[in-house]
């Protein structure tokens, strides 16, 4: 079975992975299973107060979960994939335990054929980095392993992923926010929307 087969099964039975993106390993679990995404938190030490990003393979997945109009769909054909999250007002369908409770969600599409495979043969997965809460994230899936060991399913190596995290946008209102600066500095980002 190779390693796609692998990460789609496992996630299928509520387990979690982690796998490449294209700035650091991620945690990986079903959005829509409320157990898996708990065990995230879990695993990570993470407040269940702190929403969890999500990843999706195409354009069309973001439509599936959040409310999106021309001018952020601008935005998305203009920087994904690649490192930016978009946070989004979300649809009803998507379960509170992802976004703690807020009417909105954190949304990219990982420029990395790995993931990108992986979520659209499975579907929408979690997209938060292989690390404690509040700690630094490994860089190799060796350091991962030491982390967490057998919390994790399925470990998918990639080699050594040292990028910056993604750079966060907050896209519901008119006035575009920066959440956090990170591959994508606030300069690139500015000079790509016009609007901002």
């Amino acid at each position: 079975m190779d390693i796609i087969k692998k990460a789609v099964s496992a996630l299928k039975n509520g387990e979690l992975i982690v796998y490449p993106t294209d700035t650091l390993y991620g945690i990986g679990a079903d959005i829509f299973n409320e157990e898996a995404v708990k065990k995230v938190f879990e695993v990570k030490k993470r407040p269940f107060s702190e929403p969890l990003s999500v990843a999706v393979s195409s354009y069309r997945d973001i439509e599936k979960l959040a409310y999106v109009n021309d001018e952020i769909m601008k935005v998305v054909k203009k920087f994904l994939p690649g490192p930016l999250t978009l946070v989004l007002r979300k649809k009803e369908t998507v379960p509170d335990i992802v976004t703690a409770g807020e009417d909105s969600i954190a949304i990219r599409i990982p420029n990395n054929e790995i993931a990108l495979k992986i979520v659209s043969n499975f579907g929408f997965i979690t997209a938060t980095s292989a690390n404690i809460h509040n700690k630094p994230v490994p860089f190799t899936i060796d350091e991962i392993k030491r982390v967490f060991e057998d919390k994790i399913k399925l470990y998918i190596d990639h080699g050594k992923l040292c990028g910056r995290p993604s750079t966060i946008i907050d896209l519901r209102d008119k006035e575009v926010k920066i959440l956090r600066e990170g591959s994508i500095n606030l300069q690139k980002i500015k000079k790509g929307i016009r609007w901002l």
